[in-house]
């Protein structure tokens, strides 16, 4: 139970980690995103100006009002879609038609204050239409502002036309119809990251199963034949028996240390490990073992794999042949696990193996799995393709 609060533990802690990274982009836009609207509202100074100096003490006050409260509903409008998170949706249609319906309505209330220079928030109803509203809403919602632009000051006795202000919108609008732009494609590479985070765990996940699996399956096999030896050895040769139950309490403590390691990340395999671990699991089998007596010849970068082989190939050979002899071949570029027992057969086509042609594929080389010869046995062999083949390849 604790092993597993601690596997899960060790995954929780990373997958926090990645989200983390993701959201912190979003926690920054959330603080700043007001900034981004907010830098633009000294244009609205001369309405301002129009409705303090307003002769009508209602429309002066009405006009101060309105345009404040104008200029928070469109600083509101920028930092609602700016702090939209990666995986949640826009807000409701209705939501952001409401926010943009105030907005008019508020630049209408100034009007009586402020007079034709109100109209210098229709460029912000524009900008805030291009951000809120989807396709071609926001190409309609433009045009109607910009004949509004036009329209109004011919309706209206005393207003004069302004070719300026249609270019505002039009400009304005350009300008935050790029910066949606940019922050849609932000998004969507904030989800690809997020799902990079995803496949990240979900392969740290498999890589610490297929570790535990490698080494609980050797490290059981070989504590299951010394219980199985000591069981035999109790009654005539009881010192022989408790050694064996010594070894076995030993070797559940490594396994043990080896588990919170894989755990942790930091556990290393090594080739010289594992033969002397295939030597005593062979012989408390009853099984003659061949193995070499030094490793000088193979590089430092393959004996780790070298040393998956072989606390594979001999966990199979302990636990599946009925072999009574096993021969570890190493070499350079190879390294083979060969018995004289029954030869491949259905047990054999496990998660163990499978993690084994990963770790090969992963390092360039090539499993083989085969009878040993005609009358039996079984055979397993990586082997990597030397550097002088490699280069004429």
């Amino acid at each position: 139970m604790a092993l597993e609060e601690s596997l899960e533990g060790d995954i929780e802690t990373r997958v926090a980690a990645l989200r983390a990274r993701v959201s912190d982009p979003f926690e920054r836009r959330r603080r700043l995103g007001w900034a981004v609207a907010a830098v633009w509202l000294f244009f609205l100074g001369d309405p301002l100006s129009q409705a303090w100096h307003a002769d009508n003490t209602v429309a002066r006050h009405l006009g101060i009002l309105a345009l404040v409260a104008f200029a928070v509903t469109y600083v509101l409008s920028f930092r609602l879609m700016r702090a939209i998170p990666p995986e949640s949706e826009a807000p409701p249609l209705p939501l952001r038609l409401g926010l943009i319906a105030a907005m008019l309505g508020l630049g209408a209330l100034a009007v009586p204050g402020a007079g034709e220079s109100a109209l210098a928030t229709l460029v912000y109803v524009a900008a805030a239409a291009v951000m809120l509203l989807p396709g071609r809403q926001r190409i309609a919602a433009v045009g109607l502002l910009a004949a509004a632009s036009v329209t109004l000051p011919a309706a209206v006795p005393g207003w004069s036309a302004d070719t300026g202000l249609v270019f505002g919108i039009v400009v304005a609008s350009t300008a935050v119809f790029g910066m949606t732009k940019v922050v849609e494609r932000n998004r969507q590479l904030l989800r690809a990251y997020e799902e990079i985070a995803r496949l990240a765990v979900s392969e740290e996940r498999s890589r610490m199963a297929r570790d535990l699996h490698d080494i609980l399956g050797h490290s059981l096999t070989v504590v299951t034949v010394k219980a199985e030896l000591a069981g035999r050895l109790l009654p005539d040769h009881p010192g022989r028996a408790a050694s064996e139950v010594a070894d076995i309490e030993r070797l559940s403590r490594e396994a043990l240390a080896d588990v919170r390691s894989t755990i942790r990340g930091a556990r290393e395999v090594t080739l010289a490990g594992e033969l002397a671990s295939a030597r005593a699991a062979l012989t408390g089998a009853g099984i003659d073992a061949d193995l070499p007596s030094a490793i000088d010849e193979v590089p430092g970068d393959r004996r780790e794999l070298f040393g998956w082989v072989v606390r594979e190939g001999v966990t199979n050979v302990v636990r599946h042949s009925g072999a009574r002899r096993c021969t570890v071949h190493v070499g350079r570029d190879s390294v083979e696990v060969v018995d004289d027992g029954r030869g491949p057969s259905s047990a054999l086509d496990g998660s163990g193996l499978a993690g084994l042609h990963e770790r090969a594929r992963a390092a360039g080389a090539r499993l083989t799995v085969a009878r040993a010869g005609p009358h039996g046995g079984f055979r397993l062999r990586v082997e990597l393709a030397p550097p002088a083949a490699s280069m004429r390849a």
